[in-house]
């Protein structure tokens, strides 16, 4: 009978991680279908692009076998998704050089080690005299080398001038795909982006809410820990801003999503604001605790309602609505902080200031003027 209790306790845990392994498989199998399903778009603009940029390049331009234009279509594609125009242009312009001078040289030098290193050293110095930036000067290289270690070399400038072409005609079709045939949608873009940085933000004050409420020094350091994180979120955020206004200025077909995106342009530097408030308000938290400050529970309550009207003001946003549900809940945590403040310490009373402050930040965020947020601050002052 002994004997048999470790063996059904063995059995018991196989079975709790098998569970637990198959749990995680289909959690997996999830997040990679919600991936899926984010980047389809873009799967379909590369998959369109190379074939219409094949087509074009043989049924247009007489090329036989165009196999650069797809290439230059799809990476032009890549870059367009998350960066400037330029840098695209950038690229597609360093395909088509690496292409030109590798095409120039080998059917002269031929094949080998010391072949690719001089044809690389010429792209990149030519790249480099054409003013490109670091992208264009390294592309330059990559195509440089395709070609010298498989194209089969050509004899003359005619033929040299073909593999060019294709290149440039790729990157074409690809930036047409990216502004005209199969645009992303600029809102969509900037949504995702703000909807992760406004969770994290709304995260950390909920954790610095907790941490004031059961005086947790430990709890409230890895809020701190978070809260500085939200500065990458907040640069993925700009990044797809950029993106997006740059899309809804050449794709005609998203010209109509520019206002719902000004929402989100005109609120960037008042959330920048509030996240770096945020980072003052989780070291006062720290202090608050460490020093063992007097903590009411208003001032509990007014981290909270913080953090509550922060995920309401990325629903509003994400909707295009004007956000008046998130200014009430903003006012709502300047009052509870306010009427904490005779019941706080010196660092309570910081803590007080730096809400108030992300208050301030954030309703002119939502779309209210700076002078009227004044108003309403000083109103609450008033009544207090």
């Amino acid at each position: 009978m002994t004997g048999r209790r470790p063996v059904a306790a063995l059995v018991r845990r196989g079975e709790a991680i098998l569970d637990d392994v198959a749990q995680r498989s289909r959690e997996s199998l999830g997040t990679r279908v919600r991936r899926l399903g984010r980047t389809l778009l873009p799967i379909v603009q590369s998959a369109v692009a190379a074939g219409l940029a094949w087509y074009v390049a043989t049924r247009f331009v007489g090329h036989p076998q165009p196999f650069f234009a797809p290439i230059a279509a799809v990476l032009s594609l890549g870059v367009s998704l998350g960066q400037r125009l330029r840098r695209s242009l950038e690229l597609v312009v360093g395909v088509a050089l690496g292409v030109l001078v590798a095409e120039l040289l080998i059917g002269a030098i031929g094949r080998g080690a010391w072949q690719i290193g001089l044809v690389v050293l010429l792209a990149m110095a030519a790249a480099v005299l054409t003013g490109g930036g670091p992208l264009l000067v390294n592309q330059g290289a990559a195509s440089a080398i395709l070609v010298v270690a498989l194209v089969p070399a050509t004899s003359t400038a005619m033929a040299a001038t073909t593999r060019f072409v294709d290149a440039l005609v790729g990157g074409a079709i690809g930036l047409l795909v990216n502004a005209i045939l199969l645009p992303v949608n600029p809102v969509v873009v900037a949504r995702r982006a703000a909807g992760r940085m406004l969770e994290e933000l709304a995260s950390t004050l909920d954790d610095l809410a907790s941490a004031l409420n059961a005086k947790d020094r430990s709890a409230a350091n890895a809020a701190l820990a978070r809260a500085r994180l939200i500065e990458g979120s907040f640069g993925d955020f700009r990044e797809a801003l950029s993106a997006g206004r740059e899309i809804a200025r050449i794709a005609p077909v998203r010209w109509r999503a520019r206002g719902h995106l000004t929402s989100y342009v005109d609120a960037v530097t008042d959330l920048d604001h509030a996240v770096r408030n945020t980072r003052v308000l989780a070291r006062r938290v720290i202090v608050v605790i460490r020093d063992d400050e007097p903590v009411p529970p208003n001032l509990v309550a007014s981290v909270r309602r913080l953090a509550e009207s922060v995920r309401t003001l990325r629903n509003e946003l994400a909707r295009g609505v004007e956000p008046r549900a998130a200014r009430r809940g903003l006012v709502d945590a300047a009052e509870l902080a306010t009427s904490a403040v005779d019941a706080c310490g010196f660092s309570g009373k910081v803590v007080v200031a730096q809400v108030r402050s992300c208050v301030h930040d954030l309703l002119h965020a939502s779309g209210l003027d700076r002078a009227d947020v004044d108003e309403i601050l000083a109103g609450i002052d008033d009544v207090g």
